[in-house]
């Protein structure tokens, strides 16, 4: 690993009044979670153009059949644990090195891991909700309902249909998008962790950042334009960042 690209990265997040955290795909693969695009990953396996709100709402009863798949894989991802780089996001987090967490994923792992200030900008695998009502329910029972071939799933208190609380292809972004906006933009720095920032609008959120750092197995679109890069696994550059960090506080 670099390490005049680590000291300069160290430097600029021991340097930062404020720093917010980007984390995508690529910091999930090291719990056993495949990313979207790459050969084998999601899209790889499932059709895309079947989760999209245009789709379920149109007909629900063919968006439920179509993606029985999906669902059952959902349910795998939710099972899942949080790996090395969520808890040294978590530490990192603790010892107000960074002030939040805006997450693409939907596997509620930096939630798991103990991170506090997370904005789920994707939506996530914990609840679903009424389309009609909006009563909440456990993202289990919805899929148990479809195991059971209650196609579509529908509401106890209102008979309307139950969805995923994730972000469907064709949907705006929830609210907190627009607060992570803002974070960014108060931001002194923006790390950005295991995205390919390639999915818009999160992907675009570089442009809001006066700096940004890129952690990220592979190159993307930003990096030209960033303060500092690092071609490694999330894993394997937190670890080394945050343990320097704590090194650099003991000899203080």
């Amino acid at each position: 690993m670099n390490k005049e690209k680590i000291r300069k990265i160290i430097k600029a997040i021991t340097g930062s009044k404020k720093t917010v955290v980007l984390t995508g795909a690529g910091i999930s693969t090291e719990s056993g979670i495949p990313d979207f695009r790459s050969p084998g990953g999601i899209w790889s396996r499932f059709d895309p153009a079947v989760m999209s709100a245009e789709v379920l709402n149109r007909d629900p009863a063919y968006f439920y059949r179509k993606a029985v798949p999906m669902l059952e894989f959902f349910g795998e991802i939710a099972d899942k644990k949080p790996n090395p780089a969520h808890f040294v996001l978590r530490d990192m987090e603790k010892d107000r090195l960074i002030s939040s967490i805006i997450t693409q994923n939907i596997d509620g792992l930096h939630t798991k891991a103990g991170s506090e200030n997370v904005y789920e900008v994707h939506g996530s695998l914990r609840e679903g909700y009424c389309m009609t009502c909006g009563k909440r329910v456990s993202f289990n029972l919805l899929a148990d309902r479809v195991k059971n071939n209650e196609i579509p799933p529908t509401c106890e208190s209102c008979g309307g249909i139950l969805r995923p609380d994730v972000v469907l292809f064709g949907e705006e972004l929830p609210a907190c998008f627009n607060i992570a906006v803002t974070e960014v933009e108060s931001s002194g720095l923006l790390l950005i962790v295991g995205s390919s920032l390639e999915i818009i609008p999160v992907g675009s959120l570089p442009d809001f950042a006066g700096r940004y750092i890129i952690l990220n197995k592979g190159r993307t679109l930003y990096d030209n334009g960033a303060y500092a890069t690092l071609d490694e696994k999330a894993g394997n550059s937190l670890k080394v960042i945050y343990n320097e960090i704590k090194n650099i506080e003991k000899r203080l």
